[in-house]
């Protein structure tokens, strides 16, 4: 049976994009998952919808996306002995969560057949187990020494699609990890390197020149992760590759502001994208991503409408995701959210660039409801509401 899913009454349509971040149309079809069309309900055929929603009109984007977790596994961290965190965080409207590494994995091996083992057994985790219906790619092995071409080509057959930070294992010099980098690449792994001091044992000073020599895809957490950079290498980090320039609400807020004030100077903050590099010593964030957005907006003087796209569309496309885009046969993941009751400003955006949190009213995966009104954001002033 076809499962179509018709989202009404949409006040707002962000489209996850910076070239046009607000789209047209008050409606939203999906068909057996995937976006189908969108526009204004009146010229959209909204007959045999299996789920009607009225979003009494709040606003709808694409689900937010985490670029930089550390599961270990379920919905469980021992670094934190906390439980649920995975389902606490939709609520905060992520859909979407990205691992830099299972990490805090008590014991985890270091030898490189428990190192490939245990990636490819997190991987198979988040792929059999979604926590509350969200999507966590996981299974991002820590490169270590003596790792040869061959372990990257085990990994990537058995399906695994990242490296977890490179750096936070026992490949220390640039000539070693970007050869490593390089094997991963050849076989679709992407790659995240550590930057900035150390974060946890074990762990060492990733300095720009290291980042450089590396190459990896993504620079993990340019704002440190805890402890950032000197002001030059964040510059030049910015200026001298195109990695995808990851800010997260773990690091150094003064060095998230500095990242994106460089970015925009040359042009390139479509290659911003958030993380919260937890769960971690400064524990979970379910609003992390949420609260990245508002800062970067409010302090960082960027439009809201733009901030949602670091959180969703510039890490689809950095990450080369099937979902953080309005885009027909995407995924038809989904937050829909309102301004918090109360909230200064006079519209969602506005509110949001002034520095508050939007009130989640409802977030949908692959075409499915997960969460109605948010236990964690403040409340919205309207709700949607599941019609039939």
């Amino acid at each position: 049976m076809t499962e179509k899913l018709v989202i009404k009454n949409i006040g707002l349509l962000l489209s996850g994009k910076m070239e046009q971040p607000i789209l047209d149309g008050d409606c939203m079809i999906a068909i057996d998952g995937k976006i189908h069309e969108w526009g204004y309900e009146k010229d959209l055929n909204i007959e045999d919808a299996t789920t009607i929603i009225d979003a009494h009109g709040v606003a709808l984007a694409p689900g937010l996306i985490d670029s930089h977790i550390h599961p270990v596994v379920g919905d469980y961290t021992p670094r934190q002995q906390q439980v649920n965190w995975i389902d606490s965080t939709l609520h905060g409207g992520v859909t979407t969560l990205i691992s830099a590494g299972e990490v805090h994995m008590p014991g985890r091996p270091r030898d490189i057949v428990g190192l490939k083992a245990m990636a490819i057994a997190a991987q198979r985790w988040y792929e059999n187990f979604r926590p509350s219906g969200m999507k966590v790619m996981a299974g991002a092995p820590v490169i270590e020494q003596g790792m040869v071409e061959q372990d990257f080509k085990d990994l990537a057959d058995a399906g695994v699609t990242l490296l977890g930070e490179v750096g936070l294992g026992t490949v220390k010099d640039g000539k070693t990890a970007k050869q490593m980098v390089d094997w991963a690449r050849k076989y679709g792994i992407q790659s995240t390197i550590h930057t900035g001091g150390p974060s946890i044992p074990g762990s060492g000073l990733i300095d720009a020149d290291m980042v450089l020599e590396t190459g990896t895809d993504i620079i993990g957490h340019i704002n440190g992760g805890h402890t950032a950079l000197p002001d030059d290498q964040i510059m030049c980090l910015c200026e001298s590759c195109t990695a995808g320039l990851e800010i997260v609400h773990n690091g150094n807020e003064r060095a998230a502001l500095l990242t994106l004030n460089t970015a925009r100077e040359l042009k390139v903050m479509d290659r911003i994208i958030l993380g919260t590099d937890g769960p971690a010593g400064s524990g979970v964030q379910p609003l992390g991503i949420l609260r990245m957005v508002a800062m970067l907006s409010s302090l960082g003087n960027v439009p809201a409408e733009i901030a949602f796209c670091f959180a969703n569309g510039n890490t689809s496309r950095q990450r080369e995701l099937d979902t953080g885009l309005i885009e027909q046969g995407y995924c038809a993941d989904f937050v829909l959210m309102d301004q918090a009751q109360h909230a200064p400003g006079k519209t969602m955006l506005e509110s949001v660039q002034l520095g508050n949190l939007p009130g989640v009213g409802m977030t949908i995966i692959d075409g499915v409801v997960r969460s109605e009104r948010s236990r964690n954001t403040p409340p919205a002033t309207r709700l949607p509401e599941v019609l039939a």
